[in-house]
């Protein structure tokens, strides 16, 4: 197995790299501890039928720059092949604002392709591959040196059978004419907006009880305070204050430190110094809002205006159409989304893209009350009306 320290060792290999089709990449990282991933590992392989065409990429050596692996990211003529590749491109994103182009996903590959929802890299290796994966080192320290020959096997199994997964996907797609289905689902992937977290807007993945604006905008202020200090010392969110205690903060309003020491879930550490400082003035802030200033949940279609028969025909339709494509129903649609179809929003991904080709019309003219389904043997089928 061939670890790359140096710089120009890794500007030799991109540059080989350049000469194939695809090249497959994988990353092992930490971030049970930061606010951003702790970048521990690079995996990379060209085509190739054997373990030699594979190295590992030691990121932590003092010196080492990424540049040439950014580069190779720029080369349009390469696919940068990826499984479940969201952690690993906002990584790249954080360290350098650069996205791998073109770029195919195998999990997201798969699921058009038929293999259910979110599948996994051991499940395509077992099905496509016909091998297993030890999974054994998944869950170790990769930023310890020197790694261990498990950890190294470990690692670079995780680019050497995705060239076969991507080969096999790939030539699927290109077969049923499905490839701009899975560009289309990518898009997202490589969008700034999908790992850009406003602190300004942190309050919306808070879970509260109440709409009320004026508690919901102290709810602002203290996420925004706990975004922003989290990114700005590279620390968990959770190691700043939890949900829970940012909930009781809101509720109780603390104006000052011995208010601050009666909180039940706040940690320690918070009761004192920055955060504390930072807690009593996000409060403050968020008590004094302006009326025309305060947030307002988006208010969405209810239950009360679901049309329950049609949402049910709804997801008879989803069925049929996800058996008869093969595509992970999730995919397709989520069962909020159908219950919106039926309450008349027609704001909905099922309506754009592939997803209308595959069931967004006949979604549309369901609701639309110009064809029914009627069961013929074991399956459903579309009868205009």
């Amino acid at each position: 197995m061939r670890t790359l320290t140096t710089t120009e060792d890794l500007a030799q290999f991109c540059e080989m790299a350049r000469g194939f089709p695809y090249v497959t990449i994988d990353t092992e990282f930490l971030r049970e501890r930061t606010y951003y991933s702790k970048l521990c590992l690079i995996q990379m392989a060209v085509p190739g039928e054997d373990d030699d065409t594979a190295v590992l990429i030691d990121p932590l050596v003092e010196g080492l720059s990424l540049e040439p692996l950014y580069d190779l990211f720029r080369d349009t003529s390469v696919v940068k092949v990826f499984h479940a590749a969201r952690q690993d491109l906002e990584i790249f994103f954080v360290e350098a604002q650069v996205f791998p182009e073109p770029l195919f996903d195998t999990q997201v590959a798969a699921m058009v392709c038929g293999f259910g929802e979110q599948v996994g890299y051991e499940t395509l290796v077992r099905k496509i591959v016909k091998q297993g994966v030890d999974k054994s080192s998944r869950f170790t320290d990769w930023s310890r040196r020197p790694l261990t020959d498990a950890q190294q096997k470990y690692a670079l199994a995780d680019v050497t059978h995705l060239r076969r997964v991507y080969e096999f996907l790939a030539a699927r797609l290109q077969e049923s004419g499905r490839s701009h289905w899975v560009e289309e689902e990518l898009q997202l992937l490589t969008h700034p907006d999908t790992y850009t977290v406003k602190p300004s807007q942190a309050w919306k993945r808070v879970k509260t009880r109440t709409n009320s604006p004026k508690f919901l905008s102290i709810v602002r202020e203290l996420a925004r305070f706990r975004e922003g200090y989290a990114q700005s010392r590279n620390v968990p969110r959770n190691r700043v204050y939890k949900d829970d205690a940012l909930i009781e903060l809101a509720s109780t309003k603390p104006g000052s430190l011995n208010d601050l020491g009666r909180s039940r879930l706040l940690l320690r550490e918070a009761r004192r110094g920055e955060i504390a400082e930072g807690i009593l003035k996000a409060v403050e802030l968020g008590k004094n809002c302006a009326p025309e200033d305060m947030p307002v949940v988006e208010k969405r279609d209810d239950k009360q205006q679901v049309n329950p028969a049609l949402a049910d025909l709804l997801r008879v339709l989803l069925k049929a159409k996800t058996e008869s494509s093969g595509v992970a129903p999730k995919l397709i649609a989520t069962a909020s989304e159908l219950d919106l179809l039926a309450s008349g929003n027609r704001d909905v991904a099922a309506l754009h893209g592939w997803r209308n080709e595959v069931f967004g019309e006949d979604a549309l003219r369901l609701c639309e009350g110009r064809v029914a389904l009627a069961a013929k043997g074991g399956s459903v089928r579309i009868v205009t009306l």
